[in-house]
């Protein structure tokens, strides 16, 4: 009688534990992107995937081109006010929970784009979860990024984009230290 009730309270507790936490570990080790690349921030988003930055590492490696596969949309270089309502569509068709990542000056700002074509920031128009800074950004800041994503999908669970409304709103700092060659090197 007691130990059906242990066994029983410990398969619960298993359960309960897995579905909190082992969830999101699977879900922010599995995360799909989706790119929107339109300028040179593109470049450095294929750099990031090809071997030498092994995007793979954080389980980011699968690129989907079909909104309804991606949960994580790169949106890297500027956007202009024609491929707005694309965009917006492409957000809308991807699956719950989705997270947003702005890659670049142009993508967060408009950069030097000052122009009436250009949008000045992609969160005018979509929660933005994480900004990405550069002109354009080294891969190791947008494998940062990445990251931050995945802390995001630990800590906040199964939240979709809704809830989060405008999202999260965080800006990664590089954490690379870019090093001068000595003379003897």
């Amino acid at each position: 009688m007691g130990n059906d009730d242990l066994v029983t309270t410990r398969l619960e507790t298993l359960v309960n534990f897995f579905r909190e936490k082992g969830v999101n570990w699977a879900r922010k080790n599995s995360l799909w992107p989706m790119p929107f690349a339109t300028a040179c921030c593109g470049i450095e988003l294929m750099a990031t995937g090809a071997s030498r930055y092994d995007v793979a590492r954080f389980g980011a490696e699968v690129m989907r081109f079909s909104p309804r596969q991606s949960d994580l949309l790169i949106c890297a270089g500027r956007v202009a006010i024609k491929m707005m309502p694309v965009l917006q569509r492409i957000y809308l068709q991807m699956a719950e929970p989705k997270w947003v990542i702005s890659m670049g000056a142009c993508a967060s700002t408009g950069g030097v784009f000052d122009t009436y074509a250009v949008v000045q920031g992609v969160d005018q128009f979509l929660p933005v979860d994480v900004y990405v800074p550069g002109c354009p950004p080294r891969p190791e800041t947008l494998i940062e990024g990445i990251m931050a994503i995945q802390r995001l999908v630990e800590k906040e669970g199964i939240r979709p984009s809704a809830e989060r409304e405008k999202g999260m709103r965080h800006v990664v700092q590089p954490t690379y230290q870019l090093t001068m060659p000595t003379a003897a090197e």
